[in-house]
């Protein structure tokens, strides 16, 4: 069988759960742009305040929370962490941006 058709056959056969994933990201990113909202207010109490964008212990306070949430959801906490600190690393770059104007 050609590659072509392997393609084609797993487009099919998968298309259901694609669709599901497709519909979980979709809920993630609207999550993102929620969470993110809140980052922006978080954004303006640092300024108000002097507070800088790292705060150690709230990184892995969040690190350690989402962990034993994935944990007990059935989701594997590495892949948990992995992502949040990503995400997290990826919001103090940013906050320090926003900090810095």
């Amino acid at each position: 069988m050609s590659m072509a058709a392997d393609e084609a056959r797993a487009a099919t056969a998968l298309a259901p759960l694609r669709a599901e994933i497709d519909a979980i990201d979709a809920d993630l990113v609207a999550l993102i742009a929620k969470r993110m909202a809140v980052v922006e207010r978080v954004i303006a109490v640092k300024r108000a305040a002097g507070i800088p964008a790292l705060l150690n212990d709230r990184v892995e306070e969040v690190a350690a929370h989402v962990r034993h949430r994935a944990a007990a959801l059935g989701a594997p906490p590495d892949l948990a962490e992995t992502v949040w600190r990503a995400m997290m690393d990826w919001i103090i770059t940013y906050e320090d941006e926003k900090l810095g104007q």
